[in-house]
């Protein structure tokens, strides 16, 4: 992949809250076609390098990189009019909505095609197409981390970025989730996602990044990763 410009790029990001820095030189990139996974222990600032991108937080040294342009420090909703979209672990959903509202709700920066990119989302999510008119709150936890991603999708998305996108959810929801996560990608849209379900989200990831204490640990393919017997012993006992 030499002289491939990636579709996003950390480059020796130094970042944190305020006073105290979280991320010391962390790089990472993901190229065209990509699902990149991040995993690592608890603290380990996982989604602190997904904040960094989205301009969440003081960047002190560094850059980030959108297609080979320095989006560093770019305005929140600036950030997700350039193509990044993003699907936050809590308070994704608009639970008092309908499905398609929710949709609907994220589509705020496409001026026109709304209705035909609803109709992909359905296509793409078919429970969501039976459940369109039903409020989000009272659809399952997998299904409400369905509209999530759906409505981050409703703008044309240059990269997806998921954070924790199978927390709380049972086995049965995690597999469907994953399997999503693979047919989004299908379509196109290069995908960096955190995971505290290593093993899945490696099995799911063309490659893998392991942070520990807010530094690159580890990387490689996600096969490589999970036949990596010090991957193995510090992040992939028991669980899922």
């Amino acid at each position: 992949m030499n002289n491939v410009t990636p579709a996003l790029e950390l480059k020796d990001i130094f970042a944190g809250y305020g006073e105290t820095e979280i991320l010391h030189g962390v790089n990472l990139s993901v190229n065209m076609g990509e699902i990149v996974a991040i995993i690592g222990p608890n603290g380990a600032g996982k989604s602190t390098a997904i904040k960094a991108i989205l301009g969440l937080l003081n960047i002190t040294k560094g850059s980030v990189l959108l297609n080979g342009n320095d989006i560093t420090d770019t305005a929140p909703d600036r950030v997700v009019t350039k193509g990044i979209s993003y699907v936050p672990q809590t308070h994704n959903v608009f639970v008092n909505l309908s499905v398609q509202e929710n949709l609907e709700m994220g589509a705020w920066t496409r001026s026109e095609g709304i209705n035909e990119r609803l109709e992909e989302m359905f296509t793409l999510f078919p429970d969501l197409r039976e459940k369109r008119r039903q409020a989000a709150g009272s659809l399952s936890g997998g299904q409400r981390q369905m509209v999530a991603m759906a409505k981050a999708l409703m703008v044309d998305a240059k990269v997806l970025l998921l954070d924790e996108p199978t927390a709380g959810l049972s086995p049965k929801y995690r597999g469907e989730i994953f399997s999503t996560i693979k047919e989004i990608n299908s379509t196109g849209v290069p995908i960096l996602i955190v995971e505290q379900n290593a093993k899945q989200a490696l099995g799911c990831a063309n490659r893998g990044y392991v942070l520990v204490d807010g530094t690159n640990r580890f990387q490689g393919t996600g096969t490589d990763l999970l036949e990596d017997r010090d991957v193995a012993r510090m992040f992939l006992g028991g669980g899922e």
